[in-house]
C-alpha cells in the first residue's frame, strides 16, 4: 500500500510504475473472443485488432507481429479464436497494450463438443421439458419481434402475420443477430418486450447463416433468460436444417420466419369460414331436431286417444253406468221399485216372520215410494 494524502500527494511516475508491477504481475494467460478490426499499418511489423467477448458488450486492443498472425492462417472477420497475451503497460505515457505470440483458432469440432456438453448440461436441469412449454394465444394482442436490422426475416414475419390478420400490431426490436453484440442485444430485446403487459407472444427470429453466426443464438445465458420469460417464446432461427439451443427452449420452434408468422396469427379467411361451417352445422342440426319433434309429433297425435281424447272417458263413462245399472239393481231401493213391499213394527224392526206381529198390532208398510200405516187384521204363521 503507497502512503500517501492531500499533504504528501504521490508523483504521477510512482502511481503509474506501480500500476505496471501490478500488471506485470499478471503474466501470461489465455484468452477466448472474437477478433474485429484487425489493421495492417503501413510499415509496420505489428498487426493490431480488438478481441471482443462472445457474451458480453466488452472487448480488448491487441496486438501481434506479423508473423504470428501469419501462422495461424487464414482468419475471417468474427472468427474466435485463443491467444496467449501478456498486458504491458507503458509507464511513460500510462497506456496499455496487449501483445501475444500464440494464436489458435477455434474449431468447428470444438465448437461442436462444447455445445453438445451444454446442451446436455441444461436438458438435466430441465429446461428443454415439454411440461415448461407454455401455450400461444389465439389471437396476440401485440406480437414482439426480435430481429436484425432491415432484415428478410422481419419482412417475412410482418408480411404474412399481416396477410393472415390484417389488423395484427407488432412490437419490433431490431438488434444485432450474430457476432459478439448479438447476445447482449437480443438479450436486451427479450428482457424488454417480456415486461411489457401488451405484447403476448415474442418471435426471436434471423434468415440462415453459418453455423458460427448462429451460435449467439446457443449462448448459455441467452438461453437461460429465454426459459425465464413468462411470455410465450417463439424461436425461427435460421433454416430446418439449423438447431441452436434457443429453439429447444423456447415454446415453438418455427422451421422459418414465414412459418413463425403461420403460427402466431390465426388465418381471417379461416376462421370465417369455420364460422360459416359451425353456422351450416349449427341450422342443419336445428333443422333435423325440429324436424325430429314434428315427426314425434305427428306420431303421438295419430293415436286413438290423443286423436279422439273424450273416447277414453267414454269407455269409462259406460263401464261406470253399467256399474252403477248393476248396484242399483241389487240395492233395497232397487227391490222396493220392483214392487216389493219393507214392514216395520212400531218400534220400527222389520218383520221377517209372522210371529212378530199379532192381530190389531200397528205396523208400517215402507213402499218404493212413502209409507203406509197399517193394522194387522190377523197373521198365518209361516212355513
Amino acid at each position: 500500500m503507497l502512503e500517501n494524502s492531500a499533504e504528501k500527494p504521490l508523483p504521477v511516475r510512482v502511481i503509474s510504475e506501480a500500476i505496471g508491477d501490478y500488471i506485470a504481475r499478471l503474466g501470461p494467460v489465455w484468452i477466448e473472443g472474437e477478433l474485429s478490426e484487425v489493421k495492417v499499418r503501413p510499415g509496420s511489423s505489428m498487426v493490431y485488432m480488438r478481441l471482443r467477448d462472445t457474451s458480453a458488450d466488452m472487448s480488448l486492443s491487441i496486438m501481434c507481429h506479423k508473423s504470428t498472425y501469419s501462422a495461424a492462417g487464414e482468419l475471417a472477420e468474427n472468427a474466435r479464436v485463443i491467444i496467449n497475451a501478456k498486458a504491458s503497460w507503458y509507464s511513460k505515457n500510462g497506456s496499455l497494450s496487449m501483445s501475444f505470440k500464440e494464436i489458435r483458432q477455434v474449431g468447428v469440432g470444438e465448437l461442436l463438443a462444447r455445445l453438445e456438453a451444454l446442451k446436455n448440461s441444461l436438458a438435466a436441469e430441465g429446461l428443454f421439458a415439454s411440461s415448461r412449454k407454455k401455450e400461444l394465444p389465439f389471437l396476440p394482442k401485440v406480437v414482439g419481434v426480435i430481429c436484425g436490422r432491415n432484415s428478410d426475416a422481419e419482412k417475412d414475419v410482418v408480411e404474412n402475420a399481416k396477410r393472415r390478420w390484417p389488423s395484427v400490431q407488432f412490437a419490433i426490436r431490431e438488434v444485432a443477430v450474430q457476432g459478439s453484440a448479438a447476445v447482449v442485444e437480443v438479450s436486451q430485446a427479450l428482457t424488454e418486450l417480456d415486461a411489457n403487459p401488451d405484447v403476448d407472444v415474442i418471435i426471436i427470429t434471423r434468415g440462415g447463416g453459418s453455423f458460427e453466426d448462429l451460435l449467439p443464438f446457443s449462448d448459455e445465458g441467452l438461453v437461460r433468460l429465454a426459459s425465464s420469460c413468462s411470455t410465450p417464446i417463439v424461436s425461427a432461427i435460421g433454416h430446418e436444417k439449423d438447431s441452436p439451443l434457443l429453439d429447444l427452449v423456447a415454446d415453438f420452434r418455427a422451421s422459418t420466419p414465414t412459418d413463425a408468422a403461420k403460427r402466431v396469427v390465426p388465418d381471417v379467411n379461416e376462421e370465417f369460414l369455420k364460422i360459416t361451417q359451425q353456422q351450416e352445422r349449427a341450422r342443419r342440426s336445428i333443422l333435423h331436431r325440429i324436424e325430429r319433434e314434428r315427426s314425434w309429433l305427428t306420431q303421438i297425435r295419430s293415436r286413438p286417444v290423443l286423436r279422439d281424447p273424450l273416447s277414453m272417458i267414454r269407455s269409462r263413462q259406460d263401464d261406470l253406468d253399467s256399474l252403477i245399472s248393476h248396484l242399483t239393481a241389487l240395492s233395497p231401493q232397487g227391490v222396493l221399485d220392483r214392487g216389493y213391499a219393507v214392514v216395520l213394527t212400531d218400534a220400527g224392526t222389520l218383520v221377517t216372520d209372522s210371529s212378530q206381529v199379532s192381530a190389531g198390532s200397528k205396523v208400517a208398510i215402507r213402499v218404493a215410494k212413502g209409507t203406509i200405516a197399517a193394522t194387522v187384521n190377523g197373521a198365518a204363521a209361516g212355513e
